[in-house]
């Protein structure tokens, strides 16, 4: 049965909340992202965090996801997960990434573009002991984004780590850690009235940040 064409064209929304100007942003990208992030979170809270992490295969296709940002510092910005889950093996063959936050409220986007880093070993582990047990357990039990039977083969998996480990020290995975995108590229965008946006580039050349303004 074929799907009756469903036509959105007539859906509009008008950027009205702010703009964005040259002598606004910080020098340092990181520290403008800073800015914005904090807005976000105090509007937000725990959702400010949610990203688009998108990563492509070794023939070029690509994928996106959301994950949650966990750490950002001059380094980069660092998320984790299971090695094995296809993000882990797109960015084994591949370890370019760009992630995405969007918060609706302040009409903002910012793209971060760079390359992709597995976080030290201890960095996993110590994050990982930090999680509640449940979250411990799911990760422990799940080959993330590899076929499985049926709910309750994981579910009886689950139990079976819980009868393991009764006190709920579960060790961390050997394949599960974080990651860290060392950013090349940043993209600030304001949503402004009749789709008349503010853009700017921080693009990384010889160790120094350069700043541009795009078209909408």
């Amino acid at each position: 049965m074929s799907q009756d064409k469903v036509d959105l064209k007539s859906l509009r929304r008008e950027y009205v909340v702010g703009d964005l100007n040259r002598e606004d942003l910080k020098a340092d990208p990181i520290e403008q992202f800073g800015v914005w992030f904090n807005q976000a979170l105090e509007a937000y809270a725990d959702e400010a965090t949610a990203m688009t992490l998108a990563t492509a295969d070794s023939e070029g296709m690509p994928s996106a996801r959301v994950v949650l940002l966990k750490q950002y510092d001059a380094d980069g910005f660092s998320w984790f997960t299971d090695y094995r889950s296809e993000k882990g093996q797109q960015l084994e063959h591949n370890p370019k990434a760009e992630l995405l936050f969007y918060w609706p409220d302040f009409s903002r986007q910012i793209r971060i573009r760079g390359l992709v880093e597995k976080l030290p070993a201890e960095e996993g582990q110590l994050y990982f002991s930090q999680r509640p047990v449940g979250s411990r357990l799911s990760a422990a039990s799940s080959c993330q984004s590899h076929p499985v039977e049926s709910r309750e083969v994981l579910e009886k998996t689950i139990e079976s780590l819980k009868a393991q480990y009764p006190d709920g020290n579960i060790e961390c995975p050997p394949n599960w850690g974080g990651y860290r995108l060392i950013p090349q590229r940043f993209e600030f965008w304001q949503g402004r009235p009749s789709r008349l946006h503010d853009r700017f580039v921080f693009q990384l050349s010889d160790g120094q940040w350069t700043i541009q303004r795009l078209q909408p």
